[in-house]
């Protein structure tokens, strides 16, 4: 941006701030209703608290210590006199995720974003219109339906592998650096295509794709200050949005190839394939519902928002997640060695029901350890639309053990707080620790999963999520497709482990830290972009 653009756009910002001050001053003092709680101080007359939680590096480290100082909730100040609540105890948490979509809504300006780059589908929707489109998914993601798309995830994984076979083989020392992040891009993307939509976007094989370049474009650049003070604004002076700025043009690029795709995605499916209706595929699905009467019917404009959130969903959480795994085994060379030993215990590539059940613990382990440390989604924010109790495991300094929350009152659910946390995970809860997932028999190396709940002894009564986590979110909204996540992860990865070798070119203290994006991504500092460089040897 020039010097001259930027003084222009400061003066409206300027302006704005000027004309909204008085009310949003008004509306910034506490409800009556609600209870009156501790919290962190303004450092900022203007911000608040916001410039120093965006500036962080470790958001859910922030929100520890102010639980430690201030108690399991606490109120934070942000930008013009506004405030958000953040529920750190796991009985509160559980509690909100159970009135999800209905009394803990997304926010006004969440939701704006959701249905301007999205739709309005699943991720935007609330209460009963929420449970009729999810309904209407549902199917698509049973056991049986994830069990017939194991193989598609085989044949993505060993693309890759016959791809990474040729530069090892044309590199003169064997062992070439590559951007692994890049490559899992490539692997979910096709994924969710064959198994979503059947429709191969050959991004493995390098075929252009608008969608890849959309996503990859929002994690690479950096914000200006004047585009950081304009985000910060626009939680209270929404028109902020639509002034023009580099991310909102990636943004709108997004959307525009997200809706390109997906209306070429049902055109053709439609018209390929009248039978495609009694398969219980989500393309099948969607259009099915698009044509229903009653309860399941969807209308066009959510069959496409549909579309743009599972290609959102389908590319996104996986190659983080996935990149994490590698990120953590590097770093560890005796747990990568541990996991291939297992793996190639298998003549043959298991199955679901192996991968699903106990006979590759260890695989089950890594997983589970990269979801739990390294959530894709850390957090969840929702605003009160009726007042509400949120009981408490535990009580306040005050003494107080239930939290009173007004309409209105903004609520943050930080997963990755529980996710870390030492009360329930144990001294090591911020290491990467996989043998925390297995049981100790007698004395021995732990072999078994406990399933159901960590070998850890610990109180988890109150975290009712998948296996006591929260990165699969819990209640209304928990993950529809977490089978299908959860054995993309495990297919691929297994398919890696078992036949390469994993490190960085500069040793385990490589340092990673995170990159903004549509989600938070990990990159190796010093690095463009989000890249990921390994040195990958063939076993």
């Amino acid at each position: 941006m020039t010097p001259l653009y930027e003084l222009k756009m400061t003066n409206i910002v300027v302006f704005f701030v000027a004309l909204y001050i008085a009310r949003i001053v008004l509306r910034s003092a506490r409800s009556r209703n609600s209870t009156r709680l501790k919290g962190p101080p303004r450092t900022s007359l203007v911000w608040g608290q916001n410039q120093y939680l965006r500036s962080a590096s470790d958001v859910g480290e922030v929100y520890e210590e102010w639980a430690a100082k201030y108690g399991s909730v606490f109120r934070i100040p942000l930008a013009l006199g506004k405030s958000r609540v953040v529920i750190c105890d796991p009985l509160a948490i559980s509690n909100f995720y159970s009135k999800e979509t209905f009394v803990y809504v997304g926010t006004p300006l969440a939701k704006k974003f959701i249905a301007r780059i999205f739709g309005k589908g699943l991720l935007w929707a609330e209460g009963e219109n929420h449970r009729r489109q999810r309904k209407a998914l549902a199917p698509a993601f049973t056991n049986a339906a994830v069990r017939r798309l194991t193989s598609v995830f085989f044949d993505s994984a060993y693309k890759l592998k016959t791809h990474w076979d040729t530069l090892i083989e044309n590199h003169i020392e064997g062992s070439p650096v590559i951007d692994v992040q890049s490559w899992m891009n490539h692997i979910a993307l096709d994924s969710i295509g064959i198994a979503g939509f059947s429709h191969d976007f050959g991004s493995l094989d390098g075929k252009p794709c608008t969608v890849a370049d959309a996503f990859e474009n929002l994690s690479t650049g950096k914000s200006s200050v004047l585009e950081s003070i304009m985000f910060l604004l626009s939680v209270l002076i929404p028109i902020l949005r639509n002034l023009p700025s580099k991310r909102q043009t990636k943004l709108l690029e997004l959307s525009r190839s997200l809706q390109e795709i997906a209306n070429i995605l049902l055109e053709r499916n439609k018209n390929a394939n009248a039978d495609i209706n009694d398969e219980k595929s989500i393309i099948g699905l969607l259009i099915k519902a698009e044509v229903a009467d009653g309860g399941l019917h969807l209308t066009e404009e959510e069959v496409l928002a549909q579309m743009n959130v599972l290609l959102l969903a389908g590319y996104e959480t996986t190659s983080i997640s996935l990149t994490w795994a590698l990120i953590e085994l590097s770093k560890q060379p005796a747990l990568q060695g541990k996991l291939r030993k297992e793996l190639q215990a298998f003549s043959m590539d298991p199955t679901w029901d192996q991968f699903m059940g106990p006979e590759l613990p260890y695989l089950d382990a890594i997983v589970h350890e990269t979801l739990r440390l390294h959530p894709p989604l850390t957090e969840t924010t929702r605003v009160a639309s009726a007042d509400d109790i949120l009981p408490l495991s535990a009580p306040l300094p005050t003494g107080a053990t239930s939290v009173a929350i007004s309409k209105g009152t903004a609520i943050t659910a930080p997963a990755i707080c529980i996710n870390r946390a030492e009360a329930i995970w144990g001294p090591n809860a911020k290491e990467f620790y996989p043998d925390r997932w297995l049981v100790q028999e007698d004395g021995k190396e732990p072999t078994k999963v406990q399933w159901g709940k960590p070998a850890l002894e610990n109180t988890f009564r109150e975290v009712q999520g998948h296996r006591h986590l929260l990165t699969f979110s819990d209640g209304p909204r928990t993950c529809l497709g977490k089978g299908f996540a959860l054995t993309e992860f495990k297919v691929v990865l297994s398919v890696l482990i078992r036949n390469y070798t994993f490190e960085f070119p500069d040793g385990p203290e490589t340092k990673i830290r995170l990159k903004r994006g549509v989600l938070p991504r990990p990159k190796v500092v010093g690095c463009e972009g989000t890249q990921v460089p390994m040195m990958v040897r063939k076993i």
